[in-house]
């Protein structure tokens, strides 16, 4: 099984109101880029020491990586091939916020052996990136795909979010459009999420803005299938379409069950049952590890019963789905009635989600893991 690092960023220049990640404006922590960089440099060289596992995939993610620049982004993946090291062909991807990039800086991630690049798109609707409160204008994420691939990168990836309050079908085709134009090989698609505690849900609470409705995220999820299907893009899980060869294996890792050990405040980590937090507040991450501490918060094992439930989760997300035989009798009768009901597929000692099940998905795992 393939092993990964993730390594966490945890600053924004501002904070999207929709965004519950552990994420600081420079008002919001004393720390800076240089503090958190020697604090992650020692956590990657312990972490290496106590997992001894070569990485096969690396993904900074955050927050805004890009902020880093590719100088601070190319001493991060120094420090992993100096530690951990890389597989031969390791995947290596870096987020980016489209107004925090160039073509100078991709040509840097290119030369420090970066191999993959995410572009927080979210809509190319100028009104949407107003509710969303994002910074970059709507041509702006294109653009910076395009900067990334006469770079070199082969693999771009856009992220588009959809179901935002106001949003409308055709703010949904004109991302789709800007998207195409792109010419990337991947695009990720997830319907928004109200977090409790954000600005957006205090805005929704006092009726600024209109509530998210299911409905319309069923109906914006087939607009966005069936035009990136069309256009060549083939669905691997649920959010997420690629052209061939053009699928996050980093990602797949954590849908396949596979370890990882996650870097950075609030980074969360998998290796052998173990599971992990890291404090949060970037000043104790940096103050723990400058006294050779692992920051780590908080810990569990993951039992028989938990590692069986979560394969199952994760797995029916997946097109390829789980062999039948990962479920157990008592819910092979639940399993049976969703294919009759057209929602699942049991294929050749497969079940997997056919394509009207993909919008009904949560509510078919949560019945499968009840009965379980």
């Amino acid at each position: 099984m393939s092993f990964g690092v993730y390594v966490h960023v945890p600053f924004c220049a501002t904070r999207c109101g929709y965004c519950d990640f552990n994420t600081y404006t420079p008002s919001e922590t004393e720390s800076s880029y240089e503090a958190y960089l020697v604090a992650l440099e020692k956590e990657l060289e312990l972490a290496a020491e106590k997992v001894g596992r070569t990485a096969d995939t690396v993904f900074v993610g955050g927050g805004t990586p890009s902020l880093l620049g590719a100088d601070g982004l190319g001493r991060i993946l120094t420090r992993i091939k100096n530690t951990f090291s890389l597989s031969n062909d390791a995947e290596v991807t870096t987020e980016s916020n489209p107004e925090s990039t160039s073509p100078e800086y991709f040509e840097g991630l290119k030369a420090a052996g970066f191999t993959r690049v995410s572009l927080g798109m979210q809509s190319a609707s100028t009104p949407v990136l107003k509710v969303l409160d994002r910074q970059h204008t709507p041509g702006r994420a294109v653009e910076a795909a395009k900067e990334a691939k006469r770079a070199g990168f082969e693999h771009v990836n856009l992220d588009l979010i959809y179901g935002t309050p106001t949003e409308t079908d055709d703010d949904v085709r004109k991302s789709l459009d800007a998207v195409l134009s792109a010419d990337v090989d991947h695009v990720s698609a997830y319907s928004l999420i109200v977090e409790d505690g954000t600005a957006m849900a205090r805005k929704i609470r006092k009726g600024q803005l209109p509530a998210p409705e299911e409905d319309v995220y069923a109906d914006r999820y087939e607009i966005i299938a069936d035009r990136l299907e069309s256009a060549g893009f083939d669905w691997y899980e649920v959010s997420n379409w690629a052209k061939p060869g053009g699928e996050c294996r980093h990602n797949l890792l954590y849908w396949q069950g596979g370890n990882w050990w996650g870097a950075g405040p609030g980074a969360h980590g998998y290796v052998e049952r173990f599971r992990y937090v890291n404090v949060k507040r970037p000043e104790k991450y940096e103050q723990m590890l400058a006294a050779n501490e692992f920051p780590i918060d908080g810990t569990e094992t993951i039992s028989d019963d938990e590692e069986h439930f979560e394969k199952i989760m994760l797995g029916l997300r997946l097109k390829e789905g789980i062999p039948r035989e990962w479920v157990g009798e008592k819910a092979r009768g639940v399993v049976d009635k969703h294919v009759r009901g057209g929602v699942l597929a049991d294929v050749a000692g497969r079940i997997f989600a056919t394509d009207r099940g993909r919008l009904l998905i949560d509510g078919v795992i949560t019945d499968i893991l009840a009965a379980e």
